[in-house]
Order: C-alpha cells, then sequence, then structure tokens
C-alpha cells in the first residue's frame, strides 16, 4: 500500500502538475469530429467588391496574390476545422509567422469572418466593421480570399480575407 504525501510541498507538486496541465490544453485547438470540406478560393469573386470599395476612396485597385490566396485558404480551413472563428489558434500561433510561411508579403492585414452565405454577404460585413473596412481601405497591393466548410458546424462557412503588400 502506498502513501500520498499530502505535505505543503506535495500540495505544490501537484498543484503545479495541475497548473501545467491545464496551460498545456490552452495551447491545443480541438478539431470537430467533421472534416472541413478542401476550401474554395473567392479571390476572383470579391476582388471586383473590394476594387469598387477602393476606387470609391481614391485608392488604386488590388491585384491577385497567390501566396495571400495560399495564406487565407490555410486560415479558413483551420477555422472550419476547429469550429472557431478566430485570428490565432493557440497560445503560440502568430499571424506574421502564419502569413510569412505562405510567401505573404508584409505588411498584411487579416478579415475573418463566419456564418456569411455569399460573398456578397461577407463582403458587406466586412464594410460595416470598422476595423475590417479600415483593412480592406489599405496601404496594400495584394488580396487574397477563401472560404471552408465544417459538416459537424450546419455546415457553417469560415471566411479570411489576407491583404499584403
Amino acid at each position: 500500500m502506498t502513501s500520498i504525501d499530502l505535505s505543503r510541498r506535495g500540495l505544490l507538486r501537484l498543484s503545479g502538475l495541475a497548473l501545467a496541465a491545464g496551460i498545456a490544453g490552452c495551447t491545443t485547438t480541438p478539431r470537430m469530429a467533421g472534416t472541413p470540406s478542401d476550401g474554395e478560393d473567392e479571390t476572383a469573386s470579391v476582388l471586383p467588391l473590394v476594387n469598387q470599395l477602393r476606387a470609391k476612396h481614391g485608392l488604386p485597385a488590388l491585384a491577385v496574390d497567390p501566396a495571400a490566396s495560399t495564406a487565407a485558404l490555410f486560415q479558413a480551413k483551420r477555422m472550419a476545422s476547429a469550429g472557431k472563428m478566430a485570428h490565432l489558434m493557440g497560445m503560440t500561433d502568430s499571424f506574421g509567422a502564419r502569413v510569412k510561411a505562405s510567401g505573404v508579403r508584409l505588411p498584411a492585414a487579416e478579415n475573418i469572418a463566419a456564418g456569411q452565405q455569399s460573398v456578397d454577404a461577407v463582403v458587406t460585413a466586412w464594410i460595416n466593421s470598422p476595423h475590417h473596412l479600415e483593412n480592406m481601405l489599405g496601404r496594400y497591393g495584394g488580396l487574397g480570399v477563401a472560404v471552408a466548410h465544417n459538416t459537424s458546424s450546419r455546415n457553417l462557412p469560415y471566411w479570411a480575407m489576407v491583404l499584403s503588400s
């Protein structure tokens, strides 16, 4: 028969282990049971809408940026996979490192959304959000937009837009 050390030192050790386990749990994002779709590049559909907006504000048009499209697709798919709309997934996530890994030139910005059923609806949502609108009117030259779905979350669409230099 073994005895449990309930001394102050033993309780501190148990507390430390519980804290470490809790922190470790925060660094991972649980995956939903369903697998998200492969995702779709929606840059060609969104680009004219964003460029119309920029023209109304006297700004130059954006161009398709394949690296930004890759980064947007990656972000949309990981949000759909997690069933969570978030720029950062876990304590060690970094927007800059993530987009640089896709070859996006910095500075860059990202708009995300979930639930909008069409390109028009998501662009309208971003226009109606001051921070997202600011990103779309920013000093960027490239654009990539993607959407992905997760069958476990009522096939909810998760959208990501990456604006690049």
